[in-house]
């Protein structure tokens, strides 16, 4: 038998390879002439960077940039041993790093991911992964292209700094005269997985302000603002952007990314995917087993889980999924390559309690040893 194992993370609890590990002890246990495959997951979210570093090797670099209200922080990525640099755009830019009355979209810059960006090109690195989840930012990205060199004006000439959120609406001409001369021999792969235009709405503004801390005027100040910046820019540099899938995730990254740096918006699960060699390692597999910390309706929509799921099916292999809990709508996932799926709380305890690493960790391998006995006993 031949078992191939690649779990997301469980955000806050295990990272992709430690919930990796933990089925695969139960995996072992019970079947212990099996080949047993333990590959990382993520779908270009907060955890990208730790998963395509257990796999590829290479070293964490730590760098200090600001914070998306400006202070500094130390924020770390993956550079690997084929020297592609990993960023998460969470580390420098990411919700987490706010305490809940701090999020306000209107105060936060994407700054830091340009200061992580310039970094790494200072260590001669040209090729680039980047995951757009978890920002607490819609600057369009602004912030990282002046982290990066290029310069913002408002309409009466004068420069604009320290960009944020509320000075989108401001902008009126961008000069690229100063920018990091290296960026055109850079390659950005940009892991994505939402198709949400720049504006509108479906747009960043309208869809994620909310979750970020914005009112409904705050939404409508942004999503106004958005649109005027891409209709300049589409006017004077002839980059008619704005429309395309993505542009409006992690508040418009995406589309500053595609626009300005030439990157490729791409589904992050297939860049981790290939990065990994995961379809190489399912070829002749038995099962898969997947799984992330919660499984929902939402799971269907580009989760790395479900995408790993398609891909183990065109393999021939049979697939399980762990997760730490099951929402609204995790049913769906039966119909889109998973065939049955085990959430792993195995008592009544507050959050806190679920979310501690060896907590979770133990009923992941409980759990699944449970699954593995049944399988066993099925077979015999």
């Amino acid at each position: 038998m031949k078992i191939v194992i690649a779990c997301d993370s469980f955000k806050e609890s295990l990272s992709s390879m430690e919930a990796g590990e933990a089925v695969e002890r139960a995996a072992r246990a019970e079947f212990p002439e099996a080949e047993v495959i333990v590959s990382p997951l993520a779908d270009g979210g907060e955890g990208t960077a730790d998963a395509l570093l257990a796999c590829l090797g290479g070293k964490r670099i730590e760098c200090e940039v600001q914070n998306p209200l400006g202070k500094t922080i130390t924020a770390t990525y993956a550079l690997t041993d084929n020297n592609i640099a990993v960023i998460d755009v969470a580390a420098a830019a990411g919700l987490a790093l706010l305490a809940p009355e701090e999020r306000n979209p209107l105060k936060t810059s994407t700054y830091g991911v340009g200061q992580m960006i310039d970094n790494a090109i200072r260590r001669g690195c040209r090729d680039f992964i980047i995951g757009l989840g978890g920002s607490a930012t819609i600057d369009g990205g602004v912030g990282m292209l002046e982290a990066l060199g290029l310069k913002f004006f408002n309409r009466f000439g004068d420069r604009i700094k320290n960009l944020k959120g509320e000075d989108v609406a401001e902008i009126k001409h961008i000069d690229f005269s100063d920018g990091n001369r290296h960026i055109p021999s850079c390659r950005f792969r940009v892991a994505c997985d939402v198709e949400n235009p720049l504006c509108g709405k479906n747009g960043a503004a309208e869809v994620y302000g909310p979750q970020k801390g914005a009112d409904e005027a705050c939404v409508q100040k942004l999503d106004t603002a958005l649109f005027d910046l891409a209709d300049m820019v589409k006017m004077k540099f002839h980059r008619d952007t704005k429309n395309i899938p993505g542009a409006g995730a992690a508040g418009g990254l995406g589309w500053a990314f595609v626009t300005f740096l030439g990157g490729k918006l791409e589904k992050g699960t297939a860049i981790v995917a290939d990065a990994t060699d995961l379809k190489q390692k399912l070829e002749g597999a038995d099962l898969f087993i997947t799984g992330e910390g919660k499984l929902d309706a939402q799971s269907v929509q580009g989760k790395a889980p479900v995408s790993a799921a398609k891909l183990a099916k065109e393999c021939g292999a049979m697939t399980a999924a762990f997760c730490g809990c099951a929402g609204e709508g995790a049913q769906l996932v039966n119909e889109e390559g998973i065939d049955a799926f085990f959430p792993i709380v195995r008592s009544i305890v507050t959050t806190e309690e679920a979310l501690e690493p060896e907590t979770a960790a133990a009923n992941l391998e409980q759990t699944a040893a449970q699954y593995f006995k049944a399988l066993k006993s099925f077979n015999k």
